[in-house]
């Protein structure tokens, strides 16, 4: 889980230098997706184990 989010808010991080935003909404956006990413995964994993 940590790994994904790790990836997805170095992604925006990256996003941000490169384009010079300066507020960060790449970052923002990409870790929130990842967070959402990684919280689905873990669902589907749970799911899987109850059957």
């Amino acid at each position: 889980m940590g790994i994904i989010i790790f990836l997805f808010a170095w992604f925006g991080g990256w996003l941000d230098d490169k384009y010079g935003n300066t507020s960060n909404p790449n970052t923002m956006l990409f870790t929130l997706i990842g967070v959402g990413v990684a919280l689905y995964n873990v669902i589907r994993q749970v799911n899987q184990l109850n059957k």
